[in-house]
């Protein structure tokens, strides 16, 4: 049986991280199953965790009036879920998900920021793995919102 220093080496999250930083964030993961339908976290609940998804998809949730949950992003294996545990007041932005048999790795958020505020290394390292990420989805939602633009004046 892999140890969570094992799963962890072969996510993609962690590539190139040195054993050192790999086994101080270890501390703060474990390992999760989640069945389709189950929730990893609520919109505007604490947002204390992020999630590496190791197989299956989650996907991203908003509730839109009159709609209903609108889906805006599916997150696959291979990926991460979850920043606003990085941000204050730490409030979970969306409903996370399962929509398949799900296994990731999840983060304490509150342990990982205490790791990264006493090792400006650690959190530095954390960054570089999660702004990327980021920054692409959010590209892909201008690419999104600029289609849906075109579209409407079509």
């Amino acid at each position: 049986m892999k140890d969570i220093a094992d799963l962890l080496r072969h996510h993609p999250f962690t590539e190139g991280l040195d054993e050192e930083t790999l086994a101080l964030v270890a501390g703060c993961a474990k390992n999760v199953v989640l069945q389709p339908g189950d929730y990893l976290h609520r919109e505007g609940a604490a947002a204390d965790s992020f999630y590496l998804v190791r197989h299956g998809a989650v996907a991203l949730e908003t509730f839109v009036p009159g709609r209903g949950a609108f889906t805006f992003l599916t997150v696959k294996s291979g990926e991460i879920l979850g920043a606003d545990w990085l941000i204050p007041p730490y409030r979970s932005s969306f409903d996370a998900r399962a929509i398949e048999l799900t296994r990731a790795i999840a983060f304490d958020g509150k342990c990982l920021r205490g790791k990264c505020e006493a090792d400006p290394r650690v959190g530095y390292e954390m960054m570089k793995r999660f702004i990327p990420p980021l920054v692409k989805r959010l590209q892909s939602a201008r690419m999104q919102a600029l289609g849906m633009y075109d579209a409407a004046n079509a």
